[in-house]
């Protein structure tokens, strides 16, 4: 690494970050200082400082002209890390919001320092060009989601969540590491366009790249619930306190995409190496998508039927990843496209869901029954939710899916949409299903109306007129994932 051409400037490129530290630690403080009922503030400190460091993000980090190598080569300041950063901090605003009022962590300063710490490695994931960068990222994020699934210590669920999450998560990361260690061994770099560029040299036998890549997908493949490393999720998900689901289901999975992306297009994407993987890739994509809504058809628990539709959705946005070798810059402004979609959407329906849940005290789809009678406003975002997920126009779900499928047909990949559109078809039965109970079943005798307080008013509100503009008025969000593709390239 040569720090040599180190300039002061370069901290205005982490510069959201830096503010992230100051934040954690203004919460921190509050956890001393605050008494009482004022601890609930502390939620709000982090939203608003989350937001904060987006817009000073966007004010004076915003990537401007060619990508530049920063900090030795360590992060690559472009406009594709950046779009990802920024989707993370609203995610990680969100987050806060919906957990103001969550029994147990709501006034917990320590809680909200380790979801920002969260934010800060997912962050860090996105901009990292350089494997060691890259696996203190990850292991900064996985380490926090692992307490913050945890995190209720008198819930034996969360608990066991926590444990299954950690063990699991520690068995692929280490083979993850050794994937790492083998390409710094065969290259001699541990820079992803050094490896790049020495793999590009046919040094490294194919049946070894191929196992790396393998090996790699392993740690990866973990992050985004793809098949067939899924198996932890539904389990994980319905035990975690539910704002921490909503975390884990969308930004620690956009997460998983962006190192995808960096690694196996920038530094595994040489002839030999692309033959062997993506194939292999591809029938993932086509087996996770057709896994996790088949599964989803069988559930009676609202977290665990989000837990296989989103690793349905993990597949869709693979299908757009492994258009790539025809189409490119298509392929990853699909992907980034479909995953701003997904969060908005699937933030939505958890935060609708945890408000649901301190009402009636379950997460059973049948007890969902007649919530549109007693919640008329929470019932109609439910809907554009769901409806969203399943990909119906006008919603940002649609559009998500739609660019998805013309790349995939665009690359000649026939088969793969036919399987995504199927998919589909099955997804909006099990989507409807549940709002069926919603709407048409009736309400239990005695069931009182359900209240929404003010975080969650804010939250539920901003994300319902996101999920219609990012399908409505898409053009300036796709921009910046065309802007983040051509950047990558």
């Amino acid at each position: 690494m040569d720090f040599t051409t180190f300039e002061a400037a370069h901290f205005l490129a982490i510069l959201p970050e830096i503010v992230l530290i100051a934040v954690a630690a203004l919460v921190m403080f509050m956890d001393v200082v605050q008494k009482g009922e004022s601890r609930r503030m502390m939620g709000y400190v982090t939203a608003i400082g989350l937001m904060a460091a987006m817009f000073i993000g966007i004010g004076f980090s915003l990537p401007m002209g060619d990508p530049k190598l920063l900090f030795g080569g360590t992060i690559r300041h472009d406009m594709l890390g950046f779009v990802f950063r920024m989707m993370f901090l609203v995610a990680g605003a969100i987050t806060a919001l919906i957990t103001m009022d969550v029994k147990g962590l709501g006034k917990r300063g320590d809680f909200y320092a380790v979801l920002i710490a969260a934010v800060i490695g997912m962050n860090f994931m996105a901009i990292a060009s350089d494997l060691i960068m890259l696996y203190l990222a990850i292991e900064t994020t996985s380490i926090s989601a692992y307490a913050l699934t945890g995190f209720l210590l008198n819930s034996d669920r969360s608990a066991e969540s926590g444990l299954k999450y950690f063990l699991f998560g520690a068995v692929t990361s280490t083979v993850m590491l050794f994937g790492f260690s083998l390409l710094y061994g065969f290259t001699g770099h541990t820079n992803l366009y050094g490896i790049a560029e020495a793999l590009g040299a046919g040094n490294v036998p194919f049946v070894t790249l191929i196992g790396i890549a393998v090996m790699i997908l392993v740690g990866i493949g973990f992050k985004i619930s793809a098949f067939p490393f899924h198996f932890w999720t539904p389990d994980v998900y319905e035990g975690a306190p539910t704002p921490i689901t909503a975390f884990v289901s969308t930004a620690s999975k956009t997460a998983g995409f962006i190192v995808l992306i960096r690694v196996f297009i920038i530094a595994l994407s040489t002839n030999s190496g692309v033959a062997g993987w993506l194939p292999l890739m591809m029938a993932i994509a086509a087996v996770t998508t057709t896994i996790g809504n088949l599964v989803a058809l069988a559930q009676t628990n609202i977290k665990r039927l989000l837990a296989y539709s989103s690793i349905a959705h993990a597949g869709y946005t693979l299908m757009a990843f492994v258009a790539f070798e025809s189409q490119p810059e298509q392929s990853v402004s699909a992907a980034t496209f479909y995953l701003m979609t997904y969060i908005a959407t699937n933030l939505l329906a958890f935060a609708i869901i945890i408000v649901f849940a301190r009402a009636a005290g379950s997460d059973e789809i049948k007890d969902y029954a007649g919530m549109s009678r007693r919640s008329p406003y929470l019932a109609h975002m439910m809907l554009v939710a769901f409806l969203s997920l399943a990909g119906i126009p006008p919603l940002a779900g649609f559009l998500g899916k739609f660019f998805i499928f013309k790349v995939v047909v665009d690359a000649g990949l026939y088969w793969l949409a036919i399987v995504g559109a199927i998919n589909a078809l099955v997804a909006l039965y099990y989507y409807l299903i549940v709002m069926k109970v919603v709407y048409v079943d009736p309400a239990p005798e005695g069931a009182s109306k359900i209240s929404i307080t003010r975080p969650y008013q804010i939250a539920m509100v901003a994300l319902t007129i996101s999920v219609i503009v990012l399908g409505t008025a898409a053009t300036p969000w796709y921009n910046w994932a065309i802007a983040g593709a051509s950047s990558l390239f």
